[in-house]
């Protein structure tokens, strides 16, 4: 098992890491029939698609703008136009399902005297709505939103957003913890210890950057600090 030395920051990413960004379209998919495991999918992936083109133009939105307009494109590419449908899955996406061993490994985190932080695109309200939804509001000392930045992950001045508000001047000095390879790549490469969560069995994306060491789900963490 690889030993990460010197931390004194745990920093999560929130949505897939955290929290389950398919729990919304699972709850309806009665509804949705056959198309609701590639209605769930390209929702993510224009999601975060939106993110990454608007920090490029220089057009930002918040996540739960950029979240709804990715919704859009995947209902109408999908041909689904059932009134109000649309607004329930956006409703759900505020009381997202945490993962099942999240609370007990934040719990051990905690034990190890780490400082805890969420670093997302989430916008605030949305995160503080998600956070308070699962019950997880004490183990992190902050909730870290990139609407503080004004732009989305990867970009260095997130990463760098968090070292200042935790007050930390050593980027090794923080883990990093992301399920979505692009995220624990990016901070890797900025220079955080990064722990990629492999849920899905995906490999490494090719991009610069490489996580320290990987772990199946979060119960695996604390034994890397």
């Amino acid at each position: 098992m690889t030993k990460l030395h010197g931390i004194r920051a745990c920093v999560f990413d929130a949505y897939g890491t955290l929290f389950d960004v398919h729990a919304p379209v699972r709850k309806l998919a009665a509804e949705l029939g056959g198309k609701a495991e590639d209605i769930s999918r390209l929702w993510r992936q224009k999601q975060l698609e939106y993110t990454w083109l608007r920090s490029l133009m220089g057009v930002h939105a918040d996540f739960w703008h950029v979240t709804s307009e990715a919704l859009d494109y995947t209902l109408d590419q999908h041909g689904v136009a059932e009134p109000g449908l649309k607004d329930e899955l956006m409703a759900l996406y505020l009381k997202l399902d945490a993962y099942p061993e999240v609370m007990e490994a934040l719990e051990t985190v905690k034990s190890k005297s780490k400082l805890t932080a969420i670093l997302s695109n989430g916008s605030p309200s949305m995160l503080e709505a998600i956070v308070s939804h699962a019950g997880l509001e004490r183990f992190f000392n902050l909730v870290l939103s990139v609407e503080d930045v004004g732009i989305y992950k990867p970009s260095r001045r997130v990463y760098r957003h968090a070292m200042q508000k935790l007050q930390i001047h050593d980027a090794p000095a923080v883990c990093f913890i992301s399920a979505n390879c692009w995220d624990a790549q990016a901070a890797a490469q900025f220079g955080f210890q990064a722990v990629r969560v492999d849920r899905f069995g995906l490999r490494d994306d090719r991009i610069p950057g490489r996580p320290a060491a990987y772990i199946p789900d979060l119960g695996g963490l604390a034994a890397l600090l």
